[in-house]
């Protein structure tokens, strides 16, 4: 096609096989898109396209991803808010025909039948990578993964463990928390954890934790789905191994530090309530 839609924050460029989005570098836009720069989405990689009202006078353009496609979505797991999503392209009202065009051009050259992608269509951040945790600074080359230690927030297991390093090779997959969200971390799957790894992202030496300021989304999640979409060029995974169920005595403590920091006011009644069921849930 080779026409271009330009929206806030980002520019769709349609051509015959994908589409490219550029997303614009400025104070209001999400960081992101600025971390990111540019995406090329193959056509295959997407199983539709929604038109909808937006806020204020606006109208939005979105592709929907096809699962398995893009390592990015994958990673995230759904946890991305809505102004954080990159398939997302906000436009003037008055731009609603033009956008329905493009939606109806694109959706008779897309040709998904519905089924999930066997590897990933759209190309990884590249390496190298890094960001700084809560715990310690995470860094990826392209076929390692390297955590070292902080002495300000690392805890004594990871102390005693010592600086980490983990070969593409012997990992299964990676698990993204939102540091926007209670427990915000970034884990790495071992394919040698046979007997599970520590509940705890804060004990466990395959992980990194979040906070605030610590592992934000625009760095920690191009950082995941880098290390995911090279651990899947790596080799098939094995069959997933269940973690370890949490001792009951480190719920009770667990539930007990949410609860000190609900009556402080750094919880939400809401954020406590879900935060309790999902901890009750494991026992």
């Amino acid at each position: 096609m080779g026409d271009v839609l330009a929206g806030f924050h980002a520019v769709w460029e349609f051509e015959s096989d994908s589409v490219l989005i550029r997303f614009e570098r400025g104070i209001r836009t999400p960081k992101l898109f600025q971390a990111l720069g540019e995406r090329r989405v193959p056509l295959e990689a997407i199983a539709g396209l929604t038109l909808t009202q937006g806020k204020r006078g606006t109208v939005v353009l979105r592709a929907v991803p096809r699962p398995g496609a893009d390592p990015l979505i994958e990673a995230a797991a759904g946890q991305l808010k809505e102004n954080s999503d990159p398939y997302r392209l906000v436009l003037p009202a008055d731009r609603h025909t033009l956008a329905e065009y493009y939606a109806d051009e694109l959706r008779v050259l897309i040709t998904d039948d519905g089924t999930p992608a066997d590897r990933f269509l759209v190309a990884p951040p590249q390496a190298p990578l890094q960001f700084k945790a809560y715990d310690g600074k995470a860094s990826f080359d392209g076929r390692t993964v390297s955590f070292r230690w902080s002495w300000t927030g690392a805890s004594s297991a990871k102390w005693k463990a010592g600086d980490q390093s983990f070969p593409v090779t012997g990992l299964s997959g990676v698990e993204w928390r939102s540091p926007e969200a209670l427990e915000g971390h970034l884990r790495l799957l071992r394919r040698d954890a046979d007997a599970g790894q520590p509940a705890q992202p804060d004990q466990d030496p395959a992980a990194v934790v979040f906070g605030l300021g610590y592992g934000p989304v625009h760095e920690s999640l191009p950082f995941a789905a880098a290390v995911l979409s090279a651990v899947r060029a790596a080799g098939p995974s094995p069959a997933a191994v269940p973690a370890a169920r949490r001792d009951p005595a480190d719920i009770a403590e667990r539930i007990r530090h949410l609860g000190e920091l609900h009556k402080a006011g750094l919880v939400t009644d809401e954020e406590f309530s879900t935060k309790k069921a999902e901890l009750l849930a494991e026992l």
